[in-house]
């Protein structure tokens, strides 16, 4: 699915006296994957280039914002492709807005997501301490407006991966999931269609 050309204002189109331009969201899953921010640490990854190779997780450095993070089966890894100048200049509620679609996922679960002070993602109890858990990475970078990378929402996903890593370079608080908040594993498919859903509503967009 790909967002209409332009977000809506007051029911009509925003039209922009510079080129028009396309904004896209896409969903996917992506095989066991290690990648790490731009400011993030080697040395998070507790596992040597030959046991990655060994147990088939791949390592890759990338130009996003954040720290170290694990992609795998069952999350949805969530890449918005948007022109900021069609929508707002303000990468701080651009970062908000994308916690807001995942808080209102979830709660659509019965799980409260947060936001946890000083830190990007979704949280779940992130003001009791030894309780803090990740449930939703959040990774962005933006060059002229145009966004890159985004968001990694764990469903169903096997979290024992985030074991050989200290997640986000945040030590002591623990990582979470849809299926380990509810004890039961969730539909993948329906998680994605109420993301989209959810997208439309805060970014003020429609899919086509």
């Amino acid at each position: 699915m790909r967002a209409t050309d332009l977000p809506r204002q007051n029911d009509e189109f925003f039209t922009s006296p510079k080129l028009e331009t396309q904004n896209y969201f896409l969903l996917c899953e992506h095989p066991s994957v290690y990648t790490l921010g731009k400011s993030g640490k080697k040395e998070h990854v507790l596992m040597s280039d030959e046991e990655l190779e060994q147990n088939g997780i791949a390592f890759f450095n990338t130009n996003r914002g954040g720290d170290i993070t694990f992609h795998g089966l069952q999350q949805i890894v969530g890449y918005p492709i948007l022109d900021l100048e069609n929508f707002y200049t303000d990468i701080g509620k651009y970062l908000r807005n994308l916690e807001e679609v995942i808080i209102q996922t979830i709660a659509e679960y019965g799980i409260k997501g947060e936001r946890s002070k000083g830190e990007t993602g979704v949280w779940i109890e992130p003001d009791l301490p030894g309780k803090e858990r990740k449930i939703c990475a959040i990774g962005v970078r933006c060059s002229r407006w145009i966004t890159m990378h985004g968001f990694a929402l764990n469903v169903n996903t096997d979290l024992s991966y985030f074991n050989n890593i200290i997640p986000c370079g945040i030590v002591n608080k623990q990582v979470t999931s849809i299926e380990k908040e509810l004890g039961a594993k969730i539909n993948y498919n329906e998680v994605k269609l109420k993301i989209y859903k959810n997208f439309e509503k805060v970014f003020d967009v429609a899919m086509v």
